[in-house]
């Protein structure tokens, strides 16, 4: 599989080159409106027959544009004695690319760690409440922080004596993250009126980021917070298991993408084979195409907002399209185009756009997004459950 093949669709909103974007995951991300110490979003950071590109830090190939222009910048800057990935930011800076970004060698393991489905950290999310200070969202059972006695509206203080409020989630994420499992870190906490600090030693997590749950009648919720390794399968396995001709509620609010592969999987599980989108590259038509044996049958809701973004998009898109599933909610972000990372010579890596994704009808969503069929806000999931109610079990 070449270089070109082999890319991520980004999940991080638009943000100023630097070090540290990496983390911007989840995706959490992330990558979510709220950010995971290991999942995707600002809420959470912390094969198949057909095409299914991913992203590997090896996924460098020789790019042309900007991205050759970043790569010339940073030999150039080594071979005077100046850092590769300062001079790679300034070439990414003046591409004007709002997706553009370096990151260190450290900074993109730990990126492709979260895209694997895992990560070194406490297993808490977090969010920035309209105050400016940072309140834990959720926490990951089982984890240092749940073990702790850590809860969700919990305020996040400090990180190892750092004060943490009017800082951008990733930011903090990546305080709370680190290379080893076992390594300590000391958080300042406060519920109510009682503050106090807690050492916590980090562990190897999973982002659990698919999760179930029931509805009445036997339909079937599945919230994806992110497209990590593993949960395009995570997904049809829900389906597989679902009661027959039970309704699937596909919620994928806060979703801001990641591998497209995984995506295309999560569509396998709901159509029979055929086109999930096309993207060009360099102006090279390519094409994305689901499995065949997918459940066609069952009624489907798609839930989705102002965060779902990317690969989450590619999935929207893609049902709606192919009249698969009654989209409901706000409309979504519009982050439809394709980033590839290119190896730079002092290990860092300069990732650039390189094309864009379109849905099977042709429809461009960069910087357009996806128009719910029924458009909700408040109330968004119970209007999603009262859809689904109404499209009943297949005849």
């Amino acid at each position: 599989m070449s270089g070109l093949d082999r890319f991520v669709d980004r999940l991080s909103p638009p943000r100023r080159v630097r070090r540290g974007a990496a983390l911007a995951l989840v995706f959490a991300s992330v990558l979510v409106t709220g950010a995971a110490t290991g999942s995707w979003s600002d809420e959470a950071d912390e094969g198949r027959k057909t095409a299914t590109p991913s992203v590997r830090p090896d996924a460098a190939a020789p790019l042309g544009g900007a991205a050759g222009d970043a790569a010339d910048a940073a030999a150039e800057a080594m071979a005077d004695g100046k850092s590769a990935e300062a001079a790679a930011e300034e070439a990414v800076s003046r591409s004007g690319d709002r997706w553009g970004s370096v990151y260190s060698h450290g900074e993109f393991q730990k990126f492709e760690q979260a895209l694997d489905g895992a990560y070194t950290g406490v297993g808490l999310w977090a969010r920035r409440a309209a105050d400016g200070r940072i309140e834990v969202s959720r926490v990951s059972e089982g984890g240092p922080a749940a073990l702790a006695g850590i809860r969700a509206g919990d305020r996040l203080r400090s990180v190892d004596g750092r004060r943490v409020a009017g800082r951008p989630v990733t930011e903090v994420v990546s305080l709370l993250r680190g290379d080893r499992a076992g390594t300590p870190v000391e958080l300042g906490l406060e519920r109510g009126t009682r503050a106090w600090s807690e050492t916590l030693r980090r562990a190897r997590l999973s982002t659990d980021s698919v999760r179930v749950a029931e509805l009445s009648r036997g339909a079937r919720v599945i919230k994806i917070d992110a497209f990590t390794k593993g949960s395009g399968e995570a997904v049809r396995e829900a389906v597989r298991e679902a009661p027959e001709g039970a309704g699937i509620l596909l919620d994928l609010r806060g979703n801001s993408g990641g591998l497209v592969s995984e995506a295309v999987t999560a569509a396998s599980a709901l159509v029979d084979g055929g086109l999930v989108a096309t993207y060009d590259v360099r102006g090279e038509e390519k094409a994305l195409h689901a499995e065949r044996g997918g459940d066609t049958g069952r009624p489907v809701v798609a839930l989705v907002d102002g965060g779902t973004m990317s690969a989450a998009e590619l999935l929207t898109g893609a049902l709606q399209d192919r009249g698969r599933a009654v989209v409901v909610g706000t409309r979504t972000f519009g982050k439809g185009s394709v980033q590839m990372p290119s190896r730079l010579p002092d290990g860092s890596v300069a990732e650039l756009t390189v094309g864009h994704y379109r849905t099977p009808s042709g429809r461009a969503v960069d910087g357009r997004g996806i128009t719910p069929d029924l458009e909700a806000e408040d109330g968004a999931e119970a209007r999603a459950e009262t859809v689904l109610t109404g499209l009943g079990p297949p005849s």
